[in-house]
């Protein structure tokens, strides 16, 4: 406990406990993650605060973890989770014995937050980040169907690039023009091509080596 009073340990205490509690909040851990953090940080707040006077310290860091989970589960836009992050800086920057420490904590919570996504590499990640993380896909198991569905028939089919692909462009299929991309590869216009997959908005397309040429009606 005596070596909190160097703000490099303090720095390591803050940013563990961070990840855990945070890594709780990635990926299902059945609270282990969560019992660990919890445990760290109860080490720094005990170290650092003295008194019941100061437990709105406490509080305040709980109110910040809270409006992070409501984020997660509610808003899914990170508006909310801001000021959590914000209240949960300021709750472990406030009882520190200076301001390099309190800027080293601070530093430590805001680089450990990030950096505990890196646990959905390994565990299995919970869902309620996915639209804050961009990867809520527009699927049809999740409702998005009138768009897909008309997408979905054009898989397989051949096309003519109408305009150059950078490397998106547009695509005639049947005589109907669509958006498309080639997923980084470069074209020409009028271009035979072969729809090769239709991801809930998005249609993807290759060169159709294969055919020299295709009418622009088909």
């Amino acid at each position: 406990m005596e070596m909190l009073e160097f703000a490099t340990v303090g720095f390591i205490v803050v940013f563990i406990a961070t990840l855990f509690i945070f890594g709780e909040l990635m990926v299902r851990m059945r609270g282990l993650f969560a019992v660990l953090g919890i445990l760290l940080m109860a080490m720094y707040f005990s170290f650092h605060i003295s008194g019941t006077e100061s437990l709105w310290i406490v509080l305040l860091y709980l109110i910040g973890l809270t409006l992070i989970i409501f984020d997660g589960k509610v808003t899914a836009d990170g508006s909310v989770g801001i000021f959590g992050i914000a209240f949960m800086v300021t709750a472990i920057a406030i009882p520190a014995p200076g301001w390099i420490y309190g800027t080293l904590v601070a530093m430590a919570l805001v680089l450990a937050a990030p950096t505990s996504y890196l646990f959905t590499k390994v565990f299995k990640k919970r869902q309620m980040w996915n639209k804050i993380l961009f990867e809520d896909k527009l699927t049809s198991d999740k409702g998005y169907n009138s768009m897909n569905d008309s997408y979905r028939d054009l898989i397989g089919k051949k096309g003519l690039t109408k305009t150059p692909f950078r490397p998106t462009g547009t695509v005639e299929v049947e005589g109907r023009m669509y958006s498309a991309t080639t997923d980084n590869q470069w074209l020409n216009e009028e271009t035979p091509v072969t729809v090769i997959a239709a991801d809930g908005t998005r249609i993807v397309v290759v060169e159709d080596k294969e055919d020299a040429s295709i009418p622009s009606e088909v």
